[in-house]
């Protein structure tokens, strides 16, 4: 169970704060359940109820600097995505970010980023479906490294490619 103070991972929200354990004071909420209370770090003015026992989003701790920086000096060997059909790319670009996995969201970044590549440098444009994974796949990931390295949002990117090549 998360505490009051806990920084974690909760699906495609990215990272929340959590601000609250306990029942929610609403009519027809039973007493005995209890619910986080988050508030998102990256979406203004905004707050999330959960059950504390949800087990349908993705809920996990944010990665601690220890954690982050040794997750950094293996993140050059992650691999990218193994798409074998075309007309299932989206499909797996979807899965992928449900996942929540740094890991994940590496081989993403990269997929796209090689993807990208390419086609421009055969004349052609880059996919509308690219351009959005990249950048949900980036916001998800460099969101959750400032946290973890209590560093803005937007530095993060710059950070990480001065670090590994992705």
């Amino acid at each position: 169970m998360f505490e009051v103070g806990d920084y974690i991972i909760y699906g495609n929200n990215g990272v929340c704060k959590i601000t609250n354990v306990g029942p929610m004071d609403m009519p027809g909420v039973p007493k005995t359940r209890l619910y986080y209370t988050m508030t998102p770090c990256y979406i203004r003015d905004s707050s999330i109820f959960t059950p504390v026992d949800n087990d349908r989003v993705v809920m996990r701790k944010v990665m601690s600097r220890q954690e982050a920086e040794k997750f950094l000096e293996t993140a050059e060997d992650i691999a990218k995505l193994d798409i074998k059909e075309e007309k299932h790319r989206e499909q797996e670009y979807k899965a992928a970010i449900l996942t929540c996995d740094p890991t994940v969201l590496v081989g993403i970044i990269k997929t796209i980023q090689d993807r990208m590549q390419d086609r421009i440098a055969e004349g052609k444009k880059v996919t509308a479906s690219d351009t959005k994974y990249i950048h949900i796949a980036e916001d998800s990931l460099y969101g959750e490294l400032a946290i973890s390295f209590d560093m803005e949002k937007d530095d993060v990117k710059a950070y990480v490619k001065d670090r590994i090549d992705i």
